[in-house]
């Protein structure tokens, strides 16, 4: 009587702790990158621009452009989302000259946050960024 009485404790035991084990992420659970984006930032002058980004998530493939300074859409390129962080960059040309902005940030929700890197006068900066689903 009493073998089969811990026999019973052991399974109850069990499935108690298979009932409080945390449940394995579902493919649905991870962050999603699609839609429209926005956010602004102010230039070390004072200006105040908004910037909209617009993305489609493959798989992990991110496609999309990016509308700056004077509305201009600018396409992403080599984006990627990878463990809920996405990464891009746009290339932009004003003045004659080409700039290239990287973009790497974690979706949370309706949010992004990260990073902006680029080069200014043959230095790298960078600046945070925080984008909310439009």
């Amino acid at each position: 009587m009493r073998l089969r009485t811990v026999g019973w404790l052991a399974l109850l035991s069990f499935g108690v702790l298979v009932a409080l084990a945390p449940a394995p992420a579902r493919a649905d659970d991870k962050a999603n990158a699609n839609g429209t984006w926005k956010w602004s930032f102010t230039t070390q002058n004072g200006q105040t621009f908004e910037t909209t980004l617009k993305l489609k998530q493959d798989g992990d493939k991110l496609t999309g452009t990016v509308t700056g300074r004077n509305n201009q859409e600018t396409e992403i390129k080599d984006g990627k989302v990878k463990d809920d962080e996405v990464s891009f960059k746009v290339t932009r040309e004003r003045n004659g000259q080409t700039f290239t902005q990287t973009y790497k940030g974690k979706v949370s929700g309706d949010t992004i946050k990260g990073k902006i890197e680029f080069e200014r006068n043959g230095e790298t900066q960078s600046r945070d960024w925080e984008a909310k689903r439009a």
